[in-house]
């Protein structure tokens, strides 16, 4: 049993935490580059460099694995499976479909919009709203190359709460007649652009899938390259102490500040995740980090904007109070528990 145990440790070693590329990386910049180990600039450069390559190549393997699955689900499958399904089983489902769907925030909302003119209930649109920001394959695993299984399922685990959550109050307070009659009185036309084939050849899921990894890097890699310099700053050059004391567990308020702070930003998960990783590494709250990711990828202000063009004010405030609520509750329940996830 140990020699398994070993094994699965020296593969998520090899292949998520690659700490191979770390050492490799290590060993240019002080053999070649000839840097300072104990410099500020070391470390800087050391995480810019390794995170980078690391996300680049976590991400375009994990996009093409998921996009490969969700050509199996065209916008037409999808609503034929949430049309034959009620109440909360149908914000499960929701949820769940969200996951399988490597979106940004903003990404998100014409496939909301195709959903609601296909006359689906809007709470389980709302539910897959909410989780195809915060929830994906490469997201999870993404995730668990930094913080480990515990901490990436149990993130997996809360956002999909989240999500049937929220949908469910949604559909619960029935607050259809806060959706723009516009979007009720154009059902019959598709707003959803991405051309899926329920019969599909293996080629051209592959095709698809590829041309996926094309499409969302092109659109990501900008948030990566800003996430990783912001998180190679606080890991290289802000000293913890000061980290600590902003959002340190000894501030009640670090992660109702974490949450306010990751609103106005727009990224998606992969662009907030070196920022995670370097706050961590600085000592803050595993709780507090988490609400900062929760923030940025299901509440950005760019998606809130384009929200608001589709539903009226009611329903965008009930729908901003539930996720907000949910993630500031998420970060202490983590902050306080996190002994067991890490």
């Amino acid at each position: 049993m140990q020699s398994i145990g070993d094994f699965f440790i020296t593969l998520n070693d090899v292949l998520l935490k690659m700490t191979w590329l770390e050492n490799s990386v290590n060993y240019i910049l002080l053999n070649w580059m000839k840097m300072d180990e104990t410099s500020l600039w070391f470390k800087g450069v050391s995480f810019f460099f390794f995170d980078v390559i690391k996300i680049f190549i976590l991400l375009s393997v994990l996009i093409y694995i998921s996009s490969y699955i969700q050509s199996y689900f065209s916008p037409e499958k999808t609503r034929k499976i949430l049309g034959n399904i009620k109440g909360v089983p149908a914000n499960i489902i929701g949820a769940l479909l969200g996951t399988v769907t490597p979106f940004c925030s903003c990404s998100s909302i014409p496939i909301f919009i195709g959903f609601t003119k296909a006359g689906l209930p809007i709470g389980v649109t709302f539910s897959f709203l909410i989780s195809s920001p915060l929830v994906d394959l490469a997201s999870v695993i993404l995730l668990a190359s930094i913080f480990g299984w515990n901490v990436a399922l149990a993130y997996v685990i809360v956002g999909l709460v989240i999500a049937v959550i929220g949908g469910s109050m949604i559909s619960f307070f029935k607050m259809e007649k806060y959706v723009e009659q516009f979007v009720l009185n154009t059902r019959n036309q598709e707003t959803v652009e991405i051309e899926l084939d329920d019969y599909m050849s293996n080629k051209e899921r592959r095709t698809y899938a590829f041309d996926q990894v094309k499409e969302i890097i092109q659109k990501v890699y900008i948030y990566i390259f800003i996430g990783v310099g912001i998180g190679a700053i606080i890991h290289g050059f802000i000293p913890a102490t000061f980290i600590e004391k902003v959002l340190g567990d000894k501030n009640p308020f670090s992660v109702i500040l974490a949450t306010l702070v990751g609103i106005p930003m727009y990224a998606d998960i992969f662009g907030t995740l070196p920022i995670a990783e370097a706050l961590v590494l600085k000592g803050v709250g595993i709780g507090t980090v988490l609400a900062f990711m929760m923030a940025v990828t299901a509440l950005s202000l760019p998606s809130i904007i384009l929200l608001k063009k589709v539903v009226k004010k009611q329903l965008l405030f009930t729908f901003v109070g539930i996720i907000t609520l949910g993630i500031i509750i998420t970060g202490y329940l983590f902050n306080i528990f996190g002994y067991l996830f890490i």
